[in-house]
């Protein structure tokens, strides 16, 4: 993968902050999504601006909004679903054990900056100067809380992690994800996605861009990304709403795809998170009932795909479906949270500590190996 640097201005990236913030500022977030319990506000300097959320050790968050589910229960899950039980089992033991030092450490007592309630978030181009002020506001702010940046990784941003490096934050490996550079030569070299865009020109249901969408089809694009990534994966994921991709693809934070039966049925549906230079997929859905032969996650695949290539942006496809992102060209990279903790009490700090070296000696390796 070429050298990648992120060419987004600060000034668009904070217009989409202070959308971000208008639909959700004041508003109890269990709307958006049932299992989030989380604070959001905003914070700038000068033409930088970060969405935050604040939280005061809420139990059952989903994992966007709390380590403990992130790196507890959710590893959990994912520990028994790839790996045979006799190394499942003790390692899942670890898990359960170390949650309760989590708890006791109240890791979630937590500022997240940029946290954008998705799965992936997208940083911009980075100002150090800024990026210290936001910071010291954020420690003055909520001097009781961790701060944390979710979602760093080496191909997109080795600069953030230097910096914040130097301004004393610990970096904790949280997951492998997949991207996808120059998607134009991909398609040559990978026949996987070739028959993936063909199947977009072939396939007999019809494709919407949301713009007729009713309120009757957001109910039904809640259904399917359930039925994806709550009944296939994990409830831990967060549990959105008719009202969170209502809202979202209202306000121009989500583009849509979905694709509908003869009747009109709304049957697979994608809402896609775009920064300029960068390309996520963080809803996700589609009917597992019907036959796999109708290729459904495929196209909606396709369809990030291709507005990847449309917009010459990289794809970041998140983690999970290891194997078929492998299969299409995506490069893997370790994902990190960054965390500063140095001002919190020494349970807090040893947590911390050993949550980082256990993911980079055990988590890392796992990951890697298993290719997950």
């Amino acid at each position: 993968m070429r050298t990648i640097c992120t060419d987004l201005s600060s000034t668009a990236f904070a217009g989409r902050a202070e959308a971000f913030h208008a639909l959700h500022r004041a508003t109890d977030s269990r709307l958006f999504a049932h299992n989030l319990r989380t604070e959001v506000t905003l914070l700038r300097s000068g033409d930088y601006a970060l969405p935050v959320t604040v939280n005061d050790a809420e139990q059952g968050n989903a994992w966007v909004c709390s380590a403990r589910t992130t790196y507890a229960d959710y590893a959990r899950e994912e520990l028994e679903r790839n790996l045979h039980p006799i190394a499942a089992v003790p390692l899942g033991l670890m898990c359960l054990a170390y949650a309760q030092v989590l708890d006791r450490a109240a890791i979630d007592r937590a500022v997240a900056l940029n946290n954008w309630l998705l799965s992936t978030n997208i940083y911009p181009a980075l100002d150090r100067a800024r990026l210290a002020d936001l910071v010291q506001q954020a420690r003055r702010c909520w001097p009781r809380h961790a701060l944390w940046f979710r979602s760093l990784n080496g191909r997109l941003n080795q600069d953030w992690m230097a910096a914040l490096l130097a301004l004393g934050f610990r970096m904790v490996p949280s997951r492998q994800v997949y991207l996808f550079d120059d998607l134009r030569s991909q398609v040559k070299r990978h026949q996987n996605l070739r028959r993936d865009l063909q199947l977009l020109r072939t396939t007999p249901l019809s494709r919407t861009d949301g713009s007729d969408f009713t309120p009757l089809d957001y109910q039904r694009a809640e259904a399917l990304y359930g039925k994806l990534y709550l009944d296939k994966y994990s409830t831990l994921n967060p549990q959105y709403t008719a009202r969170f991709i209502e809202r979202w693809h209202t306000a121009g934070l989500l583009r849509i795809q979905g694709f509908r039966d003869a009747a009109g049925m709304l049957q697979a549906v994608v809402g896609m998170f775009e920064q300029e230079a960068i390309v996520t997929a963080p809803i996700v859905g589609y009917d597992t009932a019907l036959p796999q032969s109708l290729g459904l996650y495929r196209l909606l695949m396709a369809s990030v795909f291709e507005q990847a290539m449309a917009s010459g942006s990289i794809l970041n496809l998140s983690a999970g479906a290891a194997h078929f992102k492998r299969l299409r060209g995506g490069t893997p990279a370790i994902e990190f949270s960054a965390v500063f903790a140095s001002h919190m009490p020494w349970s807090t700090r040893c947590a911390v500590a050993v949550l980082s070296n256990l993911t980079t000696r055990i988590g890392v390796p796992i990951m890697q190996r298993l290719k997950l």
